[in-house]
């Protein structure tokens, strides 16, 4: 399968302002998200994106904004990998849900956290999740095994992810962090996906691209022992 880069958004003006932001329109990119998003060329500079997936919100749109300029691409928009719909939360100043019954099970238990009016985090996962794999298969089908893509989204769906990637349960992805504008990596095989990168925010990409276009699916066996650098 192919290659997914998991990038967050740049940091938001919500972001900034400590507000949960969710699906409220014209949310965009603060001063500091807007460099942040420009050296997304840089830092991508040698890897060979082959396709870009995106939530449609406007953040990510603005994150991508160079990236598909500098590399003549253009985003499909994903409406399963969209922010969480916080419902009434949907808003509020993140210091007002701190007494709220609720944040505790965000915390502590989140596969069984419901927003009010809003969706539950183990929908989220289970939408993130199938369209993660969908469009991996998509793109392996159109670019073959050796493909790279980039796919933007939000903090919390991102960690949902990371979490079936790496075998964790939802209530353990609390202890996943994600920053604004970071990068995670992940391989799809047939039987188990690898991640190669959690949270990166500036190093050496290059390791994440294959070394030379294999010409079958990648194997789904762990090296014994660990990777060996090659």
């Amino acid at each position: 399968m192919a290659t997914v880069i998991l990038l967050r958004h740049a940091r938001s003006t919500a972001n900034g302002s400590g507000v949960l932001a969710g699906r409220s329109p014209g949310v965009g990119l603060d001063e500091r998200g807007q460099v942040q998003a420009a050296a997304l060329v840089g830092r991508l500079q040698d890897v060979p994106v082959s396709a870009v997936v995106s939530s449609p919100l406007q953040r990510c749109e603005e994150t991508l904004a160079p990236l598909l300029a500098d590399r003549s691409l253009e985003a499909v928009a994903e409406p399963d990998l969209s922010e969480v719909d916080y419902g009434a939360w949907t808003g509020k100043a993140l210091k007002d849900l701190l007494n709220e019954p609720l944040w505790t099970v965000v915390q502590q238990h989140p596969s069984a956290a419901v927003f009010p009016e809003g969706e539950g985090l183990a929908h989220v996962q289970a939408r993130a999740v199938a369209a993660v794999r969908a469009h991996d298969a998509r793109i392996t089908e159109e670019h073959g095994p050796g493909a790279v893509w980039v796919l933007c989204s939000h903090g919390d769906v991102i960690k949902s992810i990371l979490a079936d990637a790496l075998g964790v349960h939802l209530d353990g992805f609390q202890r996943i962090v994600v920053d604004p504008c970071s990068i995670s990596v992940v391989q799809y095989t047939q039987t188990r996906p690898f991640v190669l990168r959690t949270n990166d925010n500036g190093g050496d990409l290059k390791g994440v691209v294959p070394a030379a276009p294999p010409q079958e699916e990648p194997s789904s066996d762990a090296t014994v022992g660990g990777a060996t650098g090659t």
